[in-house]
């Protein structure tokens, strides 16, 4: 027995995507408009990777009181401590900067904060990192996605033309800046995993991207004298069954992992979801219509028009081959031509070629054979003789 699909994808869609570049490409500006001025001024919530301190994760006996926690914890005088909910009521992460004084003092402080929490209390993790390293953790992070932003487009203008990697590239750093607004608006920790979470998200964004542009490149080819907005909708049209499909498959493992996995991976799991919905968005509304903004060359491929040249040349030799030399007179020197009176001599001697040529075509004109015309001719000499 044949298993037939429950839910079959219809192969050819109709959806009008550019007719919705305009709108997409407002609320995208100000989205990252939104994300530039919550930057320097909201900022991200840095983890210990990047801010450098202590944190410390702690099961308590009982349904942790995080007020009574905090008003403890702050008589201590570490600066700054973060106290956050982790996954069960009797968990808690504390985190509080790095102190002076080296690793003894950061050590000592870590002691004192156990020691002030409930009796009974367990230390089920602790991460401590100096300041030092997390301020090359923060250029690595940086550095890293700058680079990756780089080699993409490199690549994208060696395997298509610069306007398609132009397109990718505007649509990647969309991603990354939607992804980072969410972040900061909502006060989520970003740590090295959300660094992870974001070199995903541009390699996903990348690949649904380049299945789009190389169909659009097909299309260029294939219909010449197409609009160029009819062709970018046929195209994305073309591959959106493959999309969906990718983006199900994908939502569903990030789904599961979100809500069935450890608290550890919730911040990964949560970028990895809202990455690959910005990035499938950014790769249909922004990266295939922002073609039209920059103007693709439909003939960008190079191929049709070194075979056109070719072809013209190789007829015109051909012709040059097959048409007679004029010669001039014996009798008049070949210095004494004028270039003007052959080029008319020429077309003259071409004119009536043509027109002959025109003659013999017409259906009342017939050819005689040339053995019969011979004895026409001897036929009628010798009635003119019987008759003179």
């Amino acid at each position: 027995m044949i298993l037939k699909p429950l839910f079959r994808l219809p192969q050819k869609m109709n959806l009008r995507f550019v007719k919705y570049f305009k709108l997409c490409l407002g609320l995208s500006i100000l989205a990252i408009a939104t994300t530039i001025v919550l930057l320097p001024t909201v900022g991200l919530n840095f983890g210990i990777d990047f801010k450098g301190g202590t944190l410390l994760q702690v099961q308590t006996p009982g349904p942790a009181d995080v007020a009574k926690i905090r008003a403890d914890l702050s008589a201590l005088r570490l600066g700054e401590v973060q106290l956050q909910s982790f996954g069960q009521p009797d968990e808690i992460l504390i985190r509080f900067p790095e102190q002076p004084g080296g690793p003894d003092a950061q050590k000592k402080a870590a002691e004192n904060v156990f020691q002030a929490l409930p009796p009974g209390s367990k230390e089920l993790r602790r991460e401590q990192v100096g300041s030092t390293v997390s301020r090359e953790l923060i250029n690595s992070a940086i550095w890293a996605i700058v680079l990756v932003n780089l080699v993409i487009f490199a690549y994208i203008w060696f395997r298509f033309e610069w306007q398609f990697a132009l397109g990718a590239v505007v649509s990647m750093i969309h991603d990354v800046m939607f992804t980072l607004g969410v972040f900061a608006l909502f006060r989520l920790d970003f740590d090295l995993t959300i660094v992870a979470a974001l070199l995903t998200i541009l390699g996903y964004s990348i690949n649904d991207t380049v299945v789009i542009y190389d169909r659009i490149r097909e299309n260029l080819r294939k219909y010449k004298r197409m609009p160029l907005g009819d062709l970018l909708d046929l195209s994305v049209n073309e591959t959106m069954s493959r999309t969906i499909m990718t983006v199900g498959t994908v939502l569903m493992a990030l789904i599961a992992l979100y809500f069935f996995g450890s608290e550890v991976i919730r911040g990964f799991t949560f970028a990895m979801l809202f990455g690959v919905l910005v990035g499938t968005y950014s790769s249909v509304f922004i990266a295939a219509p922002f073609l039209i903004l920059i103007g693709v060359k439909r003939d960008w491929s190079g191929v049709e028009k070194p075979k056109t040249a070719k072809r013209a040349e190789a007829r015109a030799a051909s012709a040059a081959a097959a048409a007679p030399p004029d010669l001039p007179d014996e009798d008049e020197p070949a210095a004494a031509l004028d270039p003007a009176e052959t080029s008319a001599t020429a077309q003259a001697q071409a004119s009536k070629a043509a027109f002959a040529a025109a003659q013999a075509r017409k259906p009342g004109a017939q050819r005689t054979p040339p053995g019969r015309g011979k004895g026409q001719a001897k036929a009628r000499s010798g009635r003119s003789k019987r008759r003179g």
